[in-house]
């Protein structure tokens, strides 16, 4: 945890007693008040399979039985730590087959049953978003049941898992946490020659480069492209930066064989540039910041001109074996997910469409004009659970247009939505060119006569649309309604919000204390329901109604 930027503060049970110490004896885990909870099982803590010859119902109660310590161990954590999230492995293959090959097929089958018995798991964690499953399984399948598990480890010392497999098991562990604190990574920096095709296609040409099925070479390059096509189809952005010809560059993906295409990539940068140039260039294109990029280059002479002017970017060491680029990428956990959202799925179409509104932009001298000619909807209400899931991610990853900086997890976000003090927005924003999601949150807990603003961050996607705006009517219309008469609201200056230092003043907002060096300010409004006017004048909301037309106040 400590090299992916979290440093933890641990709580560990005694040997094998998770069941009593969230159950039985809680008091010294509540007391801790812990962020995660985390469940290191393993196909040890089972306690028996089905008999041979069981019947389906005598084999789906097994299944409960073998699940219910679990459920009732999350269910207390649930209870009596209300914002944590809970983590636990599923359950790795056991490692003796005495049916042999018939254990997979046989429904009474030690490993048949440790299938079913995950896919429950899997049920479980779908139906509380407070759970998280590590794939210990599929860890282990990796790595080898030989060097996960060793038997005389285990008698002597009852270790489930070997030295190796236990660090294997924590690199899958420390991936999860740091998804669900938003540390993923957003964006995969790509070269071409020799990476996303073999050869050079600026000398080769177009039907010499390697891809395609007829050669193992080429096969392996359409193997990296297709995984390269499934991040992005799970919301991983695409950026190209190549030393080449921009029209040689663009060639390469009319090859009939390329399973990616130009449309994919949310920016494509192809010049004699250093690279480390162009992927600054890329950074600022998609608005986002540099320790979100990934690069990867089969040439250890650009790997290691990135890492030395750009050390915020992550470099795995690919090497030049194509067919291990996937792995690699894949073992380091660069992309981990905690969930996944309609909003990440959508999400290269949502940056393609805002390359589309910056060349409208271009047509209009009024930039007022250019804002209503988009014709913008937003719907802006409080927390719902089916957004839940965005709105940690946003609050996790969001650092520039960021007043507080400050984390919530998931479980955190759903009890502050709980809570009868606590106000809370989201904010979705479409236009004519398509839907950009959802984009921004504020979140404030009621204190005597003022709702005290805690989160107050958006998109950088959306920037310059007068969101904020819409956001600040819904606020005061809201704060008006639960009884306030100011809204108070704090800018606490990080390594990368400087350009929101001054948004409560934009807001006509009246600063009323600062810190020596002006790191942390307090800003307050005053609200008049008679006086206070909406502000925003090109969105139409939803929730509030039409408003007025542009160029009218």
């Amino acid at each position: 945890m400590l090299n992916r930027g979290i440093e933890p503060v641990f709580y560990e049970s005694d040997y094998n007693r998770f069941y009593e110490d969230a159950v039985v004896d809680a008091a010294k885990l509540v007391d801790f008040r812990p962020d995660l909870v985390y469940f290191c099982t393993s196909s040890q803590n089972l306690r028996g399979f089905p008999r041979l010859m069981a019947s389906p119902d005598e084999i789906e109660a097994d299944i409960r039985r073998e699940l219910s310590p679990f459920r009732q161990a999350w269910e207390a954590i649930c209870n009596t730590i209300p914002a944590c999230t809970i983590i636990q492995n599923n359950f790795e293959p056991w490692p003796w087959r005495t049916l042999g090959n018939l254990e997979g097929g046989c429904a009474w089958g030690v490993s048949s049953f440790v299938n079913r018995l995950n896919a429950a798991l899997g049920d479980e964690c779908r139906s509380n978003p407070r759970l998280k499953i590590v794939d210990a399984h599929g860890l282990a399948a990796d790595l080898g049941m030989q060097r996960w598990f060793s038997p005389a480890q285990w008698f002597s010392y009852k270790m489930a898992q070997t030295p190796e497999a236990a660090a294997y098991l924590a690199n899958g562990v420390s991936a999860l946490i740091a998804a669900v604190y938003g540390r993923s990574k957003k964006c995969l920096v790509l070269d071409l020659d020799n990476t996303l095709w073999g050869g050079v296609i600026g000398d080769d040409g177009l039907d010499r480069i390697q891809l395609g099925r007829e050669t193992a070479l080429a096969e392996a390059y359409t193997a990296f492209q297709l995984y390269c096509k499934g991040l992005r189809e799970r919301g991983i952005l695409l950026a190209v930066c190549s030393k080449n010809d921009e029209q040689n560059a663009r060639l390469g993906f009319k090859h009939p064989d390329s399973v990616l295409r130009v449309e994919d990539f949310s920016s494509f940068r192809a010049n004699w540039s250093p690279k480390n140039e162009n992927i600054e260039a890329i950074a600022r294109e998609l608005n986002i910041g540099l320790d979100s990029l990934v690069f990867a280059d089969d040439n250890p002479a650009e790997r290691a001109l990135v890492r030395s002017q750009l050390p915020q970017v992550a470099v795995p060491e690919l090497g030049q074996d194509v067919s291990c680029f996937a792995r690699i990428l894949d073992e380091a956990g660069y992309f981990e997910p905690s969930a996944l959202s309609s909003e990440d799925l959508e999400r290269s179409q949502q940056y393609t469409e805002n390359a589309v509104r910056r060349q409208a932009e271009g047509a209009f001298q009024n930039y007022g004009e250019y804002l209503a000619s988009l014709e913008m909807e937003a719907e802006i209400q409080p927390f719902s659970p089916v957004y839940l899931d965005r709105i940690a991610q946003l609050t996790n990853k969001t650092n520039q247009f960021n007043l507080t900086t400050r984390r919530y997890t998931r479980a955190e976000l759903e009890d502050f939505a709980a809570r009868d003090e606590c106000v809370t927005l989201y904010g979705r924003l479409s236009d004519r060119f398509g839907d950009n999601g959802l984009v921004t949150v504020v979140m404030g807990f009621i204190e005597g006569s003022a709702v005290e603003i805690d989160l107050w961050l958006m998109s950088c996607r959306v920037l310059k649309r007068d969101m904020e705006l819409a956001m600040l009517d819904k606020l005061v219309e809201t704060a008006l309604e639960r009884g306030a008469k100011k809204l108070v609201g704090r800018y606490i200056r990080s390594a990368k919000n400087d350009m929101v230092a001054e948004h409560y003043r934009n807001l006509g907002f009246r600063c009323v204390s600062s810190s020596p060096d002006g790191s942390e300010t307090l800003w307050e409004l005053a609200l008049d329901e008679l006086h206070y006017r909406p502000r925003s004048r090109y969105i139409k909301d939803h929730a509030l109604g039409p408003r007025s037309s542009a160029g009218k106040n």
